[in-house]
């Protein structure tokens, strides 16, 4: 026979649900689409893409359209009739000076600064970033608190001591110089992305490693590269976009015939000769910037990862 006080408790119990469920559904209402908030947050978003995309498409449409339509005035309109020719000619026969081959010699010369430059200051940057997070040596804290103190440095306070340097070395006005120049002055903050991306990586790796038996290259080689994608693709970012786009070093440091594309560019855009081809300028200004753009386009994903993950940690 079943127990009467059970079935008072069962009893209540199912009250006590009937009663919230009568009550109607529980906890936060649903968003509405067109919340205040929303339309505020939105708005904002559209606003400043359209100030960030309008410079952009004016650029995009100026260089497609010929020197007649351009001189009728309405930069907004799209080209009545579409020609690449000012493309061609500011890749190829536009003057930059003495010389009359476009932007065709900078953008090899621009290619041949990059990528060793890139290159190399990841590689070491990386390794002393590696060795500062994990292998503590007598002053590291000091050669660290060099480093980031270089990377604050004025570029414009070294440039005559610099210039001192490679001239002594027989390497001032060549590309090898300016790959150097790159390459030092790119490592101070690529050490610091680097030592803080391996600071937050789980230390027991690097314990179980080192118990194992794993050196210090077995460990950087086999582990920690494996594990750092995301910030070398941030280093790697920062230096093909902070070197593509450099015009202090370049113009200094470098004789006309290996001007990098950005030298070529202010050449085409601030000539005082002939007709000023307004459509020829915003081709070249587009193929100027055109590498930065896909490198970043292609691995953005990778690069807030990147930045997620360790370039503000320390």
């Amino acid at each position: 026979m079943a127990n009467p006080g059970s079935l008072n408790t069962a009893a209540a119990g199912f009250d006590a649900v009937s009663d919230r469920l009568g009550a109607g559904p529980r906890g936060a209402k649903p968003k509405r689409t067109f919340s205040a908030r929303n339309i505020m947050l939105y708005g904002s978003l559209i606003v400043f893409a359209i100030y960030y995309l309008l410079p952009l498409y004016v650029m995009v449409v100026t260089s497609l359209k010929g020197m007649p339509e351009i001189r009728l005035g309405n930069i907004f309109s799209p080209p009545v009739e579409i020609t690449f020719e000012p493309w061609v000619k500011a890749w190829a026969t536009a003057c930059t000076g003495l010389n009359c081959d476009g932007l065709s010699r900078g953008f090899w010369n621009s290619v041949r600064i990059m990528v060793p430059s890139t290159f190399i200051s990841i590689l070491i940057a990386s390794v002393n970033g590696y060795a500062l997070a994990n292998w503590r040596f007598k002053g590291a804290e000091l050669f660290f608190t060099i480093l980031v103190i270089g990377a604050f440095i004025p570029y414009q306070v070294m440039i005559y001591p610099i210039v001192i340097v490679l001239r002594e070395l027989g390497i001032y006005g060549t590309l090898t110089g300016l790959v150097i120049v790159h390459t030092i002055f790119g490592m101070p903050i690529l050490t610091l992305l680097f030592r803080n991306y391996f600071t937050s990586l789980p230390e027991e790796l690097f314990k179980a490693a080192r118990i194992d038996g794993a050196g210090f290259w077995q460990i950087y080689l086999r582990i920690m590269l494996p594990m750092s994608l995301p910030i070398f693709v941030v280093a790697m970012i920062l230096q093909i976009t902070g070197i593509w786009n450099d015009f202090l070093f370049g113009v200094v440091f470098t004789r006309p015939e290996y001007y990098p594309m950005t030298v070529q560019l202010n050449n085409i855009v601030n000539s005082v000769q002939g007709v000023k081809e307004y459509n020829v300028n915003m081709a070249a200004t587009l193929l100027t910037g055109a590498v930065p753009l896909i490198v970043y386009f292609i691995s953005g994903r990778l690069f807030v990862r990147g930045i997620a993950a360790g370039a503000v940690k320390g």
